[in-house]
């Protein structure tokens, strides 16, 4: 993380901050409150583990601190900057410079080779050294003989490997991690979350994990439960 980056904080400090954060969807049978005033603070290279049962908004919320879902109402800070204002493409602006997202289904391009799917992100932000970039990124993830393979080509740890290896490209100041082990059997989800662990430790990234798994989060810093769109407090 360079200095600039690291500057770029809340007021209070924090890197991500949701402020009451509301989400409220319509539907057939009427509003239905997805996020119901969440608060949380998140410190520069802290680890948070997220954990709740299914449809307690785990995932929105993730996509509330990444711009990619708007709040009905409150604020989000996200390195140093308040999304609301933001256009469309401020919003992808800043994920680009700052954030890196690994889902539970991967993601990649399926025409698209490892070492091309790891060069995304560095390719849309105009890097001339995007291809040479990701080849390094895929060989901190074990994959460096594996570039020229597509997905169809790979195994889930690989291509797992491979997303992870696609979302530190960028050195991102912020991780967010969906349940990146749910489609793994569980040998394999633990070698990749030592990977994932491995690099946020080395570039001392702020992590956001969401996982079913409390194995997983307990090797988080700091872990805390979500039920029905509310966050009950934090359990380590």
């Amino acid at each position: 993380m360079t200095d600039a980056t690291a500057k770029r904080t809340a007021p209070n400090g924090a890197l991500i901050e949701l402020e009451d954060i509301h989400l409220t969807l319509a539907s057939a049978a009427g509003p239905v409150n997805i996020l119901r005033g969440v608060n949380l603070k998140i410190g520069r290279g802290e680890r948070v583990g997220v954990i709740g049962p299914s449809g307690s908004g785990k995932t929105t919320m993730l996509m509330v601190m990444a711009g990619l879902e708007r709040p009905t109402a409150g604020r989000v800070h996200l390195a140093g900057q308040e999304l609301g204002p933001l256009d469309e493409d401020a919003l992808a602006r800043l994920r680009r410079a700052h954030v890196g997202i690994v889902f539970q289904s991967f993601h990649l391009i399926p025409t698209m080779t490892a070492l091309e799917n790891a060069a995304v992100p560095l390719e849309l932000a105009g890097r001339e050294d995007a291809l040479e970039a990701a080849a390094e990124s895929l060989a901190a993830v074990g994959l460096a003989r594996r570039t020229t393979h597509y997905p169809g080509q790979l195994s889930g740890g690989e291509q797992q490997r491979v997303a992870l290896a696609r979302a530190f490209v960028t050195r991102p100041a912020v991780l967010l991690a969906d349940e990146p082990t749910g489609n793994l059997d569980g040998e394999t989800g633990q070698a990749v979350m030592e990977l994932l662990f491995g690099l946020q430790a080395r570039h001392g990234t702020t992590l956001v994990l969401i996982s079913h798994d409390r194995e997983i989060v307990r090797q988080c810093e700091r872990v805390v439960r979500m039920a029905d769109g509310r966050l009950d407090g934090s359990l380590a």
